[in-house]
């Protein structure tokens, strides 16, 4: 492009205009439909913002926390202090964050191997987990190092038809070998409602009177600042996540975190490094003021994605798609579900994401078979950190009812967009038909 290009933002009179123009005005009929929604996230994130800011002030983060350290890493105070204001934050007694963790899966795999031990069970009641959770808990001697093969039982409680939990079949699951019961927030890749934190401060209630010794596990990913608790706040003894999710507020470039009980963090401490060194080492490497402030970041960045998420529920309703959750429904995490019911709308849609990112825009992203996965997955992620799911992404299963998972967006206005490119996309390709708009 030279210097004379013109950038087409789709209003330079070319033959699509016309649909932009309209989809721009379905995009304002939708804002004012969810206006009071909208003003809510604004409310959340406002106050999460003032939370992270006063955990700063009560533990004086300075610039010198920022300074990265080297070899061992002994006594590196920003590391420290970044564990502590991470803890405060979530209401937790303690915290591990580091850039160690590789990612969500493997946060998640030190803190279930940190807790669990030969002949425990862990036993997940919100149905089967995560696509990537399934080669972790793997098989009996599968030889792959997953827990099955350490002789760690594993069950799950499937949940019933309307999403809600099978408290019957959860109450005949646990036995005296359960250890840890596991709870995936997210919806992840199912047509389901998220569970709220309400919603697991109750499970983790009645659980623990059904037996009082077991640990209770959140999967937290996605979930982090779209509400005014944490699991940790409401008596889960040990969670996860990851900083390329919304903690890392845009900026943390990997990491990821564990908080929860000081002995549950330190037993997933002793995974990620060795027993008897914990969280006690480990050089940043001049990781740390990219994830301090993108912590600072975060509360306001996921409150932007969580509006373009209502915002996408809000469109795709009005177009005829089932949409999960609906728009006017309180948000838990920042995942929008839409169903498609074929997989040209599915890819389509995704690819328009991918088209009106910042970053790789002239890609083009295709099915593959991606490590972990048990279909064919296609995403859309032009990101500025690889992966990193805070920024406006889109991916999804090849299989049916071909449901495609949106997240992100680091303004309320490249989600509001890249929803109207996808959409855009979709008309092009002769799969959606947009009514004329009348103001």
């Amino acid at each position: 492009m030279n210097g004379n290009s013109r950038i087409d933002n789709g209003l330079s009179g070319n033959e699509n205009d016309v649909v932009w123009k309209q989809l721009e005005g379905l995009a304002e009929e939708a804002e004012e439909l969810a206006v009071d929604r909208l003003k809510a996230v604004d409310r959340i994130a406002e106050r999460n913002q003032w939370k992270v800011i006063q955990a700063f002030q009560k533990h004086r983060v300075s610039d010198y926390h920022f300074s990265g350290s080297t070899g061992y890493g002994y006594n590196d105070r920003g590391r420290e202090v970044l564990d502590l204001v991470y803890a405060d934050i979530f209401g937790a007694e303690a915290a591990l964050v580091r850039p160690h963790f590789v990612s969500g899966t493997h946060t998640i795999s030190c803190a279930l191997f940190g807790v669990l031990r030969p002949g425990d069970e862990l036993l997940y009641v919100t149905g089967k987990p995560y696509d990537t959770l399934h080669k972790v808990i793997g098989k009996p001697g599968d030889g792959k190092g997953s827990l099955q093969d350490f002789g760690i039982q594993y069950n799950e409680v499937a949940l019933l038809e309307d999403g809600g939990l099978d408290w019957a079949g959860i109450e005949a699951a646990i036995t005296a070998q359960t250890k840890v019961i596991g709870i995936q927030r997210s919806r992840g890749y199912s047509w389901r409602a998220s569970f709220t934190v309400q919603q697991i401060g109750e499970i983790t209630s009645r659980v623990k009177q059904i037996k009082p010794d077991v640990l209770v596990f959140v999967d937290n990913c996605y979930g982090e600042f779209t509400e005014l608790w944490e699991p940790t706040q409401v008596g889960v003894d040990i969670m996860a996540g990851s900083l390329i999710k919304n903690p890392g507020g845009g900026l943390a470039s990997t990491g990821g975190y564990i908080a929860g009980t000081s002995a549950a963090v330190e037993a997933a401490a002793y995974r990620l490094t060795a027993p008897g060194i914990g969280g006690e080492v480990g050089a940043m490497l001049g990781t740390l003021r990219s994830i301090y402030q993108g912590l600072f970041l975060a509360p306001h960045l996921v409150g932007q994605a969580v509006k373009g998420s209502v915002l996408a529920s809000a469109l795709f309703t009005q177009l005829g798609f089932d949409t999960q959750p609906h728009w006017d429904t309180p948000r838990t995490d920042l995942i929008q579900a839409v169903k498609f019911g074929s997989a040209e709308h599915l890819i389509a849609f995704v690819q328009g994401i991918q088209q009106a990112a910042a970053v790789d825009s002239h890609v083009t992203p295709e099915p593959w078979d991606m490590p972990g996965y048990e279909h064919p997955v296609i995403m859309a992620a032009g990101t500025f950190i690889q992966g990193g799911s805070l920024e406006l992404s889109a991916d999804a299963p090849i299989r049916e009812p071909y449901i495609a998972y949106m997240q992100g967006g680091l303004t309320f206005a490249h989600a509001k967009y890249g929803i109207l490119t996808a959409l855009k996309r979709l008309v092009a390709e002769g799969l959606i038909v947009i009514k004329p708009h009348t103001t």
